[in-house]
Formats: C-alpha cells, sequence, structure tokens
C-alpha cells in the first residue's frame, strides 16, 4: 500500500448532494481534497458511494414495480462500487469472465446477473453457466448452437435473451448510438431473430426467457428512452408470439445519461417514470405481456456524477497569451475527454487560485508526450498555481479502466471510495516496476 493508504482519511463531507434528474452538485463540494491527496497522493480517483446509493433510491423511486436494475459493470468495475451497488440489491449486466468474476467476487447474487456482449467464447458461456447466472444474451444464430452445446455439457438447461439489432431498427431520431458504425456487431436483424427465437422455444438445452436490445449512449431524452422501451417490448412480443413460448423478461438495455457540461439539460426522472408507468400500465392488461420483467442496464447514470479524477499542478505558463497548467495525470487516466471529443467539467478544489482570481480561459493539460493529452482547451476556472489541485468532474464512468494505463509508463492512479464521509483505498496504486515484474528479457 501507498504511504497512509492503509488509515481511513476522515473528509468533512461528501462530493456533493444530487437530487432526481440532476447531476452532481460539485459546486457544494466540502471534500477535504488536500487530505485525500496527502493521503492517497495525486492522480487519484474518487468515488462517493453515498452518491451512488442516492441515485440508486432516485431511480428506484420512478420505475415502476415491474421494472429491475442490473448494474453494466463497464461502466465502473471497481470491486468497493459493484460491492456496494450488490449490498444495494442491484443485478449486474457483465460482457466478460472477468466481469462475471468481479461481481461473484462482490458478492452479488449470480441469479441477478446477465451475461451480455458479441463474441462470447465457449470458455466465457462455461463460466456462466456454471455460475448459474439469470440470463445469457445470445447476439447470432451462431451462438446459440455453441451455448447449446456447453449447456448439453454441463446437463444444465440455459436461460435465454435474443439480442435484437438495432443497426436497422425504427428507432428514434433522438437515439444516438457513439460510433454508429460499429452498430451491427451486435444482435440480430430481424430475419435472424425470428429464426433463432424458434430453435430456442423448441431447444432442450435453453430457456428462452426475451428479447435484450441496447438503443442508445448518453441519453437524456425521457421521450426517446421511453420510446426505445414501448418499441423494445412490441418487438419482443411480435417475435416471441410465433414461437409459443411466454414473453417474461425484455432487457431493453442501459443509455441513461448525465451532463458533462454547465448549463446541458439532464435526465428529467420524473417525466421518465411517468411515461414508464403508462407503458407497464398498457402491459399488464394484455395477456402477452402481463407478468413481463423489464430489465434496465443503468451505468453511468448511477456512478459518473458520484466520481471525479483529482490531479495536481506541476507546472504554469502562459503561451500565446493563453494559460496553461500541467498536470500530473493525464488521458492515459481518463482517456474519454479526447476519445469522444466531449470536456469533462474541471473545478479548482484547493489551492490559492480559488479565492485569488477570478475565473479565466485555462488550458488544463496532462504530461503524455502527445498534442492529444488535454483535459481542457479553456476551462473556466481561476489560473491555478503550482501545486494547485484540480478536480475533473462526473468521472466515476468510462473513467479508470476505459483509459490505457501502460502508455509512457506513469504510475496508474489509486481509487478511493467514500462513505459517510470516510475514505478507505478501493485501488493501490501500481508503479513501472509492477509491470516491468511481469515481462521477460528476450533469450536471444
Amino acid at each position: 500500500m501507498t504511504a497512509g493508504a492503509g488509515d481511513a482519511a476522515r473528509t468533512t463531507g461528501d462530493i456533493g448532494d444530487v437530487a432526481a434528474g440532476t447531476t452532481l452538485a460539485i459546486d457544494a463540494i466540502a471534500l477535504d481534497a488536500a487530505g485525500l491527496a496527502a493521503t492517497f497522493g495525486t492522480p487519484l480517483y474518487v468515488y462517493d458511494l453515498d452518491v451512488v446509493a442516492r441515485r440508486v433510491s432516485a431511480l428506484r423511486s420512478v420505475l415502476p414495480r415491474s421494472f429491475s436494475l442490473a448494474y453494466a459493470v463497464k461502466a465502473n468495475p471497481s470491486l468497493a462500487v459493484v460491492a456496494h451497488l450488490a449490498s444495494l440489491g442491484l443485478g449486474a449486466d457483465v460482457a466478460s469472465r472477468g466481469e462475471l468474476a468481479t461481481v461473484l467476487r462482490a458478492g452479488m447474487d449470480p441469479g441477478r446477473v446477465i451475461v451480455t456482449g458479441p463474441g462470447k467464447t465457449a470458455d466465457e458461456h462455461r463460466a456462466a453457466v456454471r455460475a448459474r447466472v439469470r440470463a445469457i444474451t445470445v447476439e447470432s444464430p451462431g451462438e446459440l448452437e455453441r451455448l447449446e452445446r456447453v449447456a448439453a455439457e454441463e446437463r444444465h438447461v440455459v436461460p435465454v435473451l435474443l439480442r435484437a439489432s438495432v443497426a436497422d431498427a425504427d428507432r428514434p431520431e433522438r437515439l444516438r448510438i457513439i460510433g454508429d458504425a460499429g452498430a451491427g456487431k451486435f444482435g440480430m436483424d430481424a430475419d435472424d431473430l425470428r429464426l433463432a427465437a424458434r430453435a430456442a422455444a423448441g431447444s432442450c438445452h435453453v430457456d428462452l426467457l426475451g428479447i435484450h436490445r441496447f438503443g442508445a449512449s448518453n441519453v437524456t431524452d425521457a421521450a426517446a428512452l421511453s420510446a426505445h422501451v414501448a418499441a423494445t417490448v412490441e418487438l419482443a412480443r411480435d417475435v416471441l408470439g410465433g414461437t409459443g413460448a411466454t414473453l417474461r423478461v425484455v432487457d431493453v438495455g442501459g443509455g441513461l445519461g448525465i451532463p458533462y457540461g454547465d448549463g446541458e439539460p439532464a435526465l428529467d426522472l420524473g417525466d421518465l417514470g411517468t411515461r414508464l408507468a403508462r407503458l407497464a400500465d398498457r402491459w399488464r392488461s394484455r395477456s402477452a405481456t402481463a407478468a413481463i420483467r423489464v430489465v434496465v442496464e443503468p451505468g453511468r447514470y448511477l456512478v459518473g456524477p458520484a466520481g471525479l479524477y483529482l490531479v495536481r499542478v506541476v507546472d504554469r505558463k502562459s503561451v500565446a497569451g493563453v494559460e496553461v497548467a500541467t498536470v500530473d495525470g493525464g488521458i492515459h487516466h481518463l482517456l474519454r475527454p479526447a476519445l469522444v471529443g466531449q470536456e469533462h467539467r474541471l473545478r479548482v478544489v484547493d489551492g490559492r487560485a480559488i479565492a485569488a482570481t477570478p475565473p479565466v480561459p485555462v488550458t488544463i493539460a496532462g504530461p503524455l508526450c502527445t498534442g492529444l493529452d488535454v483535459f481542457a482547451s479553456r476551462a473556466p476556472i481561476p489560473v491555478p498555481g503550482v501545486g494547485d489541485l484540480v478536480a475533473v468532474l462526473d468521472a466515476g464512468a468510462y473513467g479508470f479502466t476505459e483509459s490505457m494505463p501502460f502508455f509512457l509508463s506513469h504510475p496508474t492512479p489509486a481509487e478511493v471510495v467514500l462513505r459517510e464521509g470516510v475514505a478507505h483505498l478501493g485501488r493501490r496504486r501500481m508503479q513501472p516496476e509492477d509491470w516491468l515484474a511481469a515481462q521477460t528479457l528476450s533469450e536471444a
């Protein structure tokens, strides 16, 4: 462990407050950034589990009783975060054997876990079957055949969901997928979907539960989200209606979004809840959909605003009239701003700059030898000085594990979780010596 990491570090409050449909209220921050940095070092990821719990509660409060939550582990697979969500009774959406191992170690009930993702291997199928997960999502008729062979070998009838493609679907224009060109890699088109449904319904090795259909990413439009749910349930009713199988589960994916910039709209949870309640009433009135459970897979919505990435300024200069602050962390730890071209909000959370200077456009850049390593080109913040701390906000999702930590061989950031104002080390910082130890010199 790093120096002092074995002791809890008490903070003066939690990262922020959250109400239904809002993002993290970081401007009311009471975080002891200096204390955390002194105890755990920088760069540092900080996740507030109390904020996560409040967001879970807010989302649950608007969902109809026929809806259940399965946390999308890809958003943040930190063991402490996953264990906290398991303690709140959530299920999980996992997309690899490693993610499955994570949720099981975190104490999650495998009967609440859905295994998704394209390109699953026989070993991944076997691990999921042996864990007795709630369902395995099938991406193609070929995968169904391969899974049936594994199920026969394991002598277990495997519950399955058939994944429908959205590449040619009549999804609302307000829904979009980041990287639409790759949408065809997920799920089956209409002909293959019906072919697989008939095969699954007649199989003695799998139990056809329903349909899985992911619509879009980071959507804050309640009307678009509810329209996707409605269309997915109708598709499931139509597809299974021709097989004689009873429709029991419809997985509508995730995609619940958060704002990343000041002034961006947030998802209106009240509006979403009202729209979904109308749909649930309609389903209960129809025999084919009366007993369905709808699974929602939020990831970013639950954990994104609960996290921040804390860095320290190591250099400051003015270039062509622009203030530039170089910090000790970069896109090797938080790739998302460069990957999707979307800057996160930044705050100076400790240092003289808060009281000494008014906000001006400041470029916040990392230490990597690439021009891509910039968090913000003209962030409206007080000019930080050397030694000051800067927080990159809304970094609780698609941060630590979506990045490229071995690029340029800097140490990795540590991860710290807060609960009731007390900080604990969730993942220790790794040094270059750690991964050098896993390599060998050529004998040649």
